[in-house]
C-alpha cells in the first residue's frame, strides 16, 4: 500500500484510512482497526447465514467470518468472489471484509471529513461516518461500530 501524507500537519488532527474499492467506489476505514490485508482465500459456507455472510476463512489457524460488502451495501452485480480481504478484529471477533480492490493508506484532516450527502443510498449511509472529497471522487468513510451494530441487530431478528 502506498502512503499519502498531508504534509506538516499535527498528528492529532490527522486520520489515517485504509482505503479499498467496492464496485468502483472508494471506501475507507481507520487504519488502526485493520490487522492485515490478504488475497482471496478458500471459504467454508455457513448454511442459513445472512445474505452478506459469505462463509468462514481459515487464517493461519484462526477462523474469520467473511462479510461481503457488496451484499451488505445491497449493490447490484454481486459476485461470489472478491479479490481481497481486509482483516480486522472487532469486539474479539476476527472479520474478513471482502472487497474488490485495495487502495492506499491515506492521511486526511479530521476537520475535512464532511457529512454524508443525501445522494448516497440509505443501504450504505447507515454504515458511514462521513465523506472526504478527493480531486475526482468521494472517499466514503465507514464506521465499523455502525457496521457491526447493524449486523448484530440483523442477527437478532
Amino acid at each position: 500500500m502506498e502512503h499519502k501524507s498531508g504534509g506538516g500537519k499535527s498528528a492529532s488532527s490527522q486520520r489515517q484510512l485504509c482505503t479499498f474499492y467496492v464496485k468502483s467506489q472508494l471506501y475507507g476505514i481507520d487504519v488502526t482497526q485493520v490487522q492485515e490485508v490478504v488475497k482471496a482465500m478458500a471459504m467454508s459456507r455457513i448454511p442459513l447465514a445472512l445474505h452478506y455472510v459469505r462463509g468462514l476463512i481459515n487464517l493461519r489457524g484462526q477462523v474469520a467470518t467473511a462479510v461481503g460488502l457488496r451484499e451488505m451495501f445491497q449493490l447490484e452485480g454481486q459476485t461470489e468472489t472478491s479479490s481481497m480481504n481486509v482483516i480486522l478484529r472487532h469486539e474479539g471477533a476476527l472479520i474478513a471484509l471482502q472487497v474488490d480492490e485495495i487502495g492506499d493508506v491515506m492521511e486526511v484532516e479530521r476537520g475535512d471529513i464532511e457529512s454524508i450527502p443525501s445522494t448516497i443510498p440509505d443501504s450504505i449511509r447507515s454504515y458511514m461516518s462521513g465523506v472526504f472529497q478527493l480531486k475526482n471522487s468521494l472517499l466514503c468513510v465507514i464506521d465499523l461500530n455502525k457496521l457491526f451494530k447493524n449486523v448484530s441487530e440483523s442477527e437478532a431478528v
